[in-house]
């Protein structure tokens, strides 16, 4: 559902700009039954090139490694077997969303399906996977990603062949930035006037379990439709993006905090350095921003110089 607002002609249209067409897909493809059979089985056996792979979701490895839990539609063969078979021919191979990069909800707590993600951290793939291209397993992470993440990655895979990423796979245009960027409550973070519950204009790391400092990714400089993001909307970042997101420790919007201090501190930020802070922006605070934070619309406007021109 992400994926089909890619910009402002959907996905497929989006590819085709930069020269890449659609092999299958089990949504978006006309063949389905016998006829998309054929092209998986056409492409296993290198008789139809395919420049990159792409899977959604977990996979399920259950019961006992046989991947029985999760069949091919039409097929009695297991769908980690066909990946397996696919990942060895395909020039890249990329994992859309944080179920297919990490396992994500899938794969939490004691499930018994064995939800693995493609690669990192002990997936399907062996830890030394590398696909024809050179490159391992192209994350494309979150819950949902960015339909622009997608389609950039591909892009760039067409156009060079290659992409750059992160520690944990990601590629790093976006990985190289975290949430926290752009976000449209820094004006409350700054000053830490946090939202005391749902529905408060304030920054949401103090008490509802945002993320958003720690968690990679431009979600706050892209926007989403153009226009929001999971903190515009008032809902915390639950770092999706990130391996093991699924089991935070805490509720998803409860902040975890010792002794008053929150767990989860901004990356690169010693603690005493935070809390230090933090003291010397509570007591700065302007009325206005701190009315403001505990409210669910602008109590206090900014002030005008008089004289000016608003």
């Amino acid at each position: 559902m992400s994926a089909l607002g890619a910009d402002d002609v959907g996905l497929v249209r989006a590819l085709e700009r930069f020269g890449i067409r659609l092999l299958l897909h089990p949504s978006l493809s006309e063949a389905s039954g016998a006829e998309a059979l054929s092209i998986l089985e056409d492409a296993a056996a290198g008789r139809l090139a395919v420049d990159a792979l792409c899977v959604e979701g977990a996979v399920m490895t259950g019961p006992d490694g046989s991947g029985r839990f999760q069949l091919m539609p039409g097929d009695r063969r297991p769908v980690a077997r066909w990946i397996e078979t696919l990942a060895g021919r395909a020039r890249h191979v990329v994992a859309v969303g944080s179920c297919a990069a990490y396992g994500g909800i899938p794969a939490s707590g004691p499930a018994a399906a064995d939800a693995v993600g493609l690669h990192y951290g002990g997936g399907l793939l062996p830890a030394d996977f590398r696909a024809a291209g050179g490159l391992p397993v192209i994350n494309v992470a979150g819950c949902a990603p960015h339909p622009g993440w997608l389609v950039e990655t591909l892009a760039e895979l067409a156009l060079s062949g290659t992409c750059a990423l992160d520690s944990q796979g990601r590629p790093r245009f976006f990985a190289d930035h975290l949430a926290h960027h752009g976000c449209g409550r820094n004006e409350y973070y700054e000053y830490k006037a946090s939202a005391a519950k749902a529905g408060d204009r304030g920054c949401l790391m103090e008490n509802l379990g945002c993320k958003a400092t720690q968690a990679p990714g431009d979600c706050n400089l892209r926007r989403w439709n153009g226009y929001g993001s999971c903190t515009d909307a008032g809902f915390a970042c639950v770092g999706c993006t990130t391996p093991g997101f699924q089991d935070p420790g805490a509720p998803f919007q409860e902040t975890a905090k010792i002794a008053g201090i929150p767990v989860g501190l901004p990356v690169d930020m010693p603690k005493a350095w935070f809390v230090a802070l933090a003291a010397l922006s509570k007591s700065a605070t302007p009325q206005r921003v701190r009315a403001n934070a505990r409210a669910d619309h602008i109590v206090v406007p900014p002030a005008r110089r008089p004289g000016k021109t608003p």
